[in-house]
């Protein structure tokens, strides 16, 4: 095991070109969700990949002074949420 088993990656930063994410407020659809993936938390905005009845979506924590903004990515399919996640981690989404 790993460093990064406990801690996550560091997300590349954004490449010239990259997708745009459409984060919304989060929607509440799923009572119970499964973390299946994070970023490091030491930096000021962190990401999980969670995955719900077969779906899946990246939550996003922007930390301020003046508390937590949270916001998600649009649902999809539990592989499309996968592949936006490897997207966002490469710098090719954000």
């Amino acid at each position: 095991m790993s460093i990064e088993d406990f801690h996550g990656p560091h997300p590349k930063p954004p490449k010239e070109g990259h997708a745009r994410i459409d984060w919304s407020e989060p929607a509440g659809r799923s009572v119970s969700s499964r973390v299946r993936a994070h970023t490091c938390g030491c930096e000021p905005t962190t990401y999980e990949l969670l995955a719900a009845g077969g779906l899946g979506l990246i939550r996003q924590t922007e930390r301020t002074a003046t508390g937590d903004r949270v916001s998600e990515s649009p649902w999809s399919r539990a592989a499309e949420a996968k592949g936006l996640w490897n997207d966002l981690l490469e710098g090719n989404a954000r």
